[in-house]
């Protein structure tokens, strides 16, 4: 062993794996691509709403009037729309760890539960 780098000798660390907590079972998964509208950096787990007028994507806030208001999908990666209106894959079905949501402002898990429990959206809860 490498006593300055606590290393076997030999090997090089390729860094840390990190497994997906997003994902907490088996219902199928719908996956699609959308539209994430400019404005917003999303991380994975971001639960999203539609701007009805547009179509478009956005953290869905409960205050909201444009129709984002009420929760329509789960992000499934990150994606910086800072600047422009970004392609990103999300779900539209399947059963999701509540734990590891980012919700809008004015959302709490249990007030998303049951909008997203009628698009075949579970949510329950695993390891944070």
């Amino acid at each position: 062993m490498n006593t300055t780098t606590g290393h076997a000798s030999g090997f090089t660390d390729q860094g840390e794996y990190k497994p997906c907590n997003l994902l907490a079972g088996e219902y199928p998964r719908i996956e699609r691509i959308i539209t994430i509208a400019s404005g917003s950096n999303l991380t994975k787990g971001a639960v999203l709403g539609r701007i009805t007028a547009s179509g478009k994507f956005v953290l869905s806030a409960a205050g909201a009037s444009d129709g984002s208001e009420t929760p329509d999908a789960i992000l499934a990666e990150t994606v910086d729309a800072s600047a422009e209106d970004k392609q990103a894959v999300v779900y539209f079905s399947g059963e999701f760890n509540e734990n590891a949501l980012t919700l809008g402002t004015g959302h709490t898990v249990e007030s998303i539960r049951g909008t997203l429990r009628s698009k075949s959206i579970f949510l329950r809860s695993n390891q944070s």
